[in-house]
């Protein structure tokens, strides 16, 4: 009885329950989509810091998004932009990429996170940005 006791507090002290991980999310007032993204988030373990702005281009432009790579709304996590409706696993990996100013997925492809609409999927990539504008592909998800 002694022993098991033991090695249940000793498992108890080596397992604990991972830290959230926050995120500041920007976006308009009247999107739907960006509170479906930012469920998303929430059932995957962050934190979400909403922020309801009135000029969204000018937070766009302060984080350094290209327009190119813009969508409804932009989150921000350890001082990198997450740009529309990104995975939460491809955040996961931004946070592992110092080297890049930020993540996006361009415009608002069905299926992604909070953009689900039935059995309908577009093709779409998680693309990154360096500090000096060059883009890489960071992940790629097949339409159906």
């Amino acid at each position: 009885m002694r022993l098991s006791l033991f090695f249940a507090l000793l498992f108890a002290g080596l397992v604990q329950a991972a830290e959230p991980i926050a995120i500041d999310v920007h976006r308009d007032a009247n999107c739907g989509c960006c509170k479906d993204w930012i469920k998303h988030l929430e059932d995957n373990g962050f934190t979400v810091n909403d922020h309801v702005e009135a000029d969204m281009t000018a937070v766009k432009q302060r984080l350094g998004v290209p327009p190119r790579l813009a969508s409804c709304h932009t989150g921000v996590i350890n001082g990198q932009f997450v740009e529309g409706h990104v995975p939460a696993a491809d955040i996961l990996k931004l946070r592992q990429r110092p080297e890049l100013l930020g993540a996006a997925v361009p415009g608002m492809p069905v299926g992604s996170p909070g953009m689900e609409m039935g059995d309908r999927k577009d093709a779409y990539q998680v693309i990154g940005l360096d500090k000096s504008g060059a883009e890489t592909v960071i992940s790629e998800y097949p339409g159906r």
